[in-house]
């Protein structure tokens, strides 16, 4: 069980590095980092999401049990995050940083191991758990950002943010084409799909670059708090939800591994592009991906939990 979540993350650990060891090499220059950035979030990342979600197939899985856990779990640590953060010593686009690692994951990641474990019904879970998840979790977060970003919205001024976000507008795309069993025409599936798959790899080369171990002291709280949201509070909400609405099996034991996911890339894109602490949810986007090295073998052994 833990070769294959190491061999998973192994990649995502070396983009990282690679991104800090270029930027800190000049061999590209500066304006090139926000340029990449901007270019993952309005481009890429929603080409990963739409793609993803318009050509997923979901086959004879319990979507509803699965898509009720999933939500249900993510609704509960954000409430219980936000409720959390008079208790942070942190400030606000700091505050949005913990938020996402609590409860962003990394697809990528979540799909290998599925796949490594579950085969060709695992990939087929892991496409539910996206649908289920991704919508969710950006709509949350775009919130959060609207309240404790640097940017502070009206009410009108957050429809109109989450309406126009690229994120969100990917996911409802995915999910309609879904829905109505359209697909993707052979020429614009192939493009999408090349365009999702940039977003990892550059994502994860601008996270690596705005690592700045200089100002480390300063992460560990926020940092222990965004992983203890992740790596404990995420995985016991699952575990509850999914005993409350009868989800067993192979479903349960992926929900269980999705939600205890290290955070992703586009955390950290999200984050540079609506005002919260980029060079923040850099480092913790890097640490949980260490951490999940050891916690994911021990989440997916308390899926016997579960039942069959």
């Amino acid at each position: 069980m833990t070769l294959p979540v190491i061999l998973a993350l192994l990649p995502v650990a070396i983009l990282i590095a690679l991104g800090h060891a270029i930027r800190r090499s000049g061999f590209l220059a500066e304006g090139f980092w926000p340029q990449a950035e901007r270019l993952g979030y309005y481009v890429l990342l929603p080409a990963l999401f739409l793609h993803g979600l318009a050509t997923a197939r979901i086959g004879d899985i319990p979507i509803l049990a699965l898509v009720l856990v999933l939500v249900a779990s993510t609704v509960v640590v954000a409430a219980a995050l936000v409720a959390m953060r008079p208790l942070l010593p942190i400030d606000g686009p700091g505050f949005t940083s913990v938020f996402q690692g609590g409860v962003r994951f990394n697809n990528y990641v979540g799909v290998t191991i599925a796949a490594g474990l579950f085969g060709a019904q695992g990939i087929a879970i892991a496409a539910v758990c996206n649908a289920a998840i991704v919508p969710t979790v950006n709509i949350l977060c775009v919130l959060v950002f609207a309240r404790f970003g640097t940017t502070r919205l009206s009410l009108g001024g957050l429809a109109r943010q989450i309406a126009a976000n690229p994120l969100v507008l990917a996911c409802v795309g995915g999910i309609l084409l879904q829905a109505l069993g359209a697909g993707l025409p052979p020429g614009i599936e192939p493009a999408l799909r090349a365009l999702g798959q940039a977003s990892l790899p550059l994502g994860l080369l601008c996270v690596g670059a705005a690592l700045d171990f200089g100002t480390a002291r300063r992460w560990v709280q926020p940092m222990l708090a965004a992983s203890g949201a992740k790596f404990l509070l995420m995985p016991a909400a699952t575990v509850l939800a999914s005993l409350a609405f009868g989800l067993g099996g192979a479903a349960a034991s992926v929900a269980l591994l999705f939600q205890a996911l290290p955070t992703a890339s586009s955390a950290y894109i999200m984050a540079r592009q609506l005002g919260g602490d980029a060079p923040l949810m850099a480092g913790i986007t890097a640490t949980q991906t260490v951490l999940a090295a050891f916690t994911i073998p021990l989440v997916l052994a308390a899926a016997a939990l579960l039942g069959p």
